[in-house]
């Protein structure tokens, strides 16, 4: 038994017994002392409870901490049946999670294994990182993947070397934090890369020794090395044979939330099952980058959540649920490899316990169900206003909000929203980010971010009319293979796209090249997702990812989008919001049911590490409007343009 107090005494019921008891029926479907624990109490279970006493409540859980958590929001029956009970929610303060608590967020990314640790305030108190090309050099990765000499569609990441990554981050991550004290974990991967454990793994991955490293004991612990990321665009032909299967593209995107995309795992599942089925064949059980993380860290085959399982085409978005017609067009005996899904705020398990003595972690540790890169960034950056959009500026680049229904098209995806069961959050991926501008950088600007800066700042907004398609590799919006293409425009001026005219060039100077891919990619960026029914203009953006630290680009992108830019302490979101839906899925599992995960900022988001502040106001003048109205304009023949060249050129 343990004793859970609150700071606030509990108010009298009427002439009843104000502290009940097991004795005197407080467990009753709609007794009053049921009502007055449900509202005090509201992260405990009331199958666990076993006595209350003055402001304390007798517990059985696996909670070993002493923990407060105010009454957030009072429904107003609960008011008349407990008065004062809203005051006393008001006057214990925010203090929801257990006092010198930890919670652990990773982020498995394209390039780098990150972490975040925030502390029971929301404070980050540390931060690692580890490079997968500069510090694990031996798997001779460039930008953390391989891409076949043979095939240029064909990219891929070693298995192993993100379990290698793992331990390494511990290790740097051990001086930092007492991972005593970290009571959960979680985390984030790149979202539709896919991991093949071989018949026989379970049993390795459920005995873990802590006395060797993770990599002597998983490393045949795979059918295949070789993972398919997000970057891989092989998959043409398995796309079209499922999309067929199920009637087209359209339907496909209204069962799933995406027409079928070569990132995409289902697709990657049916090209291995088509062209090694050995493989498929001695596999027992696929996981997600993000899933497979988990797995380690629970020693025990965790489960693919509903969030980054919408982005397989093989979950029903609506039931959340496998679809059984998707399934049976993807590959045979699919669902037995693939597990049960689960929601992203519910525990994969404790903690295994390999790290509890390796590392120290406290045997209870949970592991919250890990999730993807973006919707782990959507949780980091506390986006839960319709009307907001997010722009992360990363190895891709993508475009997201949320919405309340499952509205799907032909482009970008729909996934449920990690952090809220009944909602989605939309999304538009660009394959050409941070790396095309570094290769941009490379050519024109001296392999200097200075001196890419300084020619942004030089070249006026509108370029003189200069635009640039730029893609380094293929891209997925809109569907076009790799190449760069130049338009000038001589009458900017015009207000309609009918008499703007536009010719092609083969290169600009270097300063307009630095401009032109910038304003390139936030044209498309708002282009699309004014296509896809996003809010026009955004009430805020708020930008992140790596390039959000950049000041000129913000700059550009208000400018295009007509709105404020805001942007977080840590540009690393995806981490970040690991580590919240950590501490979120601490508190879900401690009240044995889903919590709004604002009930742990609500009021004090600022005095958190979750805040954003204003980076680039909405331009208010007369100019300011002008040259949105012309920004408009280029969007709009961008968006001709980019519709001719999808006809001429583009990847069916």
């Amino acid at each position: 038994m343990i004793l859970v107090t609150s700071s606030t005494p509990v108010p009298a019921i009427g002439n009843k017994h104000p502290y009940p008891t097991e004795a005197n029926g407080f467990d009753g479907p709609q007794s009053t002392p049921r009502l007055w624990i449900a509202a005090r109490f509201p992260y405990i279970s009331l199958g666990s409870v076993r006595s209350v006493a003055h402001s304390s409540v007798v517990v059985a859980p696996t909670l070993p901490l002493r923990v407060e958590l105010p009454l957030l929001v009072v429904p107003s029956h609960l008011e008349r049946i407990l008065p004062g009970v809203r005051e006393a929610a008001a006057m214990s303060g925010r203090g929801s999670l257990p006092e010198g608590s930890l919670f652990l967020g990773l982020d498995s990314s394209t390039q780098s294994l990150k972490a975040t640790v925030l502390n029971n305030e929301l404070t980050i108190v540390a931060s690692e990182i580890v490079n997968f090309d500069s510090e694990l050099p031996h798997y001779k990765t460039e930008g953390g993947v391989y891409r076949d000499p043979a095939d240029d569609d064909h990219i891929f990441s070693p298995t192993i070397m993100w379990v290698e990554a793992l331990e390494l981050l511990l290790e740097k991550l051990k001086p930092k934090i007492n991972f005593g004290k970290v009571v959960a974990v979680s985390g984030s991967g790149q979202q539709h890369g896919s991991v093949y454990w071989k018949k026989g793994s379970h049993a390795v991955l459920s005995s873990l020794d802590a006395s060797k490293s993770l990599l002597s004991q998983l490393k045949d612990a795979f059918s295949t090395m070789n993972s398919p990321i997000w970057m891989d665009s092989s998959t043409t032909k398995q796309c079209r044979e499922i999309e067929n299967a199920v009637g087209g593209a359209l339907e496909l995107a209204k069962l799933t939330g995406s027409r079928a995309y070569e990132r995409f795992t289902g697709p990657q599942i049916r090209k291995i099952y088509q062209t090694e089925p050995d493989v498929y064949e001695d596999t027992e059980r696929i996981s997600l980058v993000s899933s497979f993380m988990a797995s380690i860290l629970v020693g025990s085959y965790a489960s693919i959540d509903e969030t980054d399982g919408a982005g397989m085409n093989l979950m029903d978005i609506n039931e959340r649920t496998w679809s059984k017609s998707v399934l049976e067009a993807t590959a045979p005996g699919l669902e037995a490899k693939l597990g049960n899904l689960a929601p992203a705020y519910s525990a994969a398990g404790r903690i295994a316990p390999y790290f509890v003595e390796r590392f120290q972690f406290d045997k209870n540790c949970l592991v919250i169900q890990w999730s993807g890169d973006n919707p782990n960034s959507l949780a980091g950056l506390t986006l839960n206003t319709p009307g907001d959009l997010a722009i992360s500026l990363g190895t891709s680049d993508t475009v997201f909000g949320i919405t309340a229904e499952a509205k799907s098209s032909l482009e970008g995806h729909v996934f449920p929203n990690p952090v809220e069961p009944d909602g989605y959050m939309v999304m538009l991926c660009y394959k050409n980010g941070s790396l095309t501008r570094e290769d941009v950088r490379n050519r024109y600007a001296d392999k200097s971010w200075d001196v890419f800066n300084n020619y942004l700042e030089k070249t006026p907004p509108l370029n003189g009319g200069k635009l640039g398609f730029y893609y380094k590799d293929h891209e997925i919006l809109p569907p076009l293979p790799v190449g760069f293409h130049r338009y000038a425009f001589e009458n900017l001026n015009d207000v309609s796209s009918d008499t703007l005219l536009e010719r092609e060039v083969e290169e600009f100077d270097p300063p307009s090249e630095v401009r032109a891919i910038i304003e390139g990619q936030m044209l498309s960026m708002r282009g699309h997702a004014e296509r896809f029914g996003m809010p026009n203009p955004p009430k805020r953006i708020i930008a992140t990812g790596g390039a959000s630290s950049n000041e000129s680009i913000l700059k550009s992108i208000a400018q295009i989008f007509g709105c404020s830019v805001f942007t977080v302490q840590r540009p690393d979101s995806a981490s970040l919001g690991a580590a919240l839906r950590a501490a979120h899925g601490w508190l879900c599992n401690a009240q044995g049911s889903f919590l709004p995960i604002s009930c742990l900022y609500q009021g004090n988001l600022e005095k958190t590490s979750l805040g954003s502040k204003l980076a680039v106001p909405a331009g208010d003048k007369e100019e300011d409007r002008e040259l949105l109205q012309k920004y408009t304009l280029l969007m709009r023949k961008r968006m001709e343009i980019e519709r001719r060249l999808v006809e001429n050129i583009g990847r069916s």
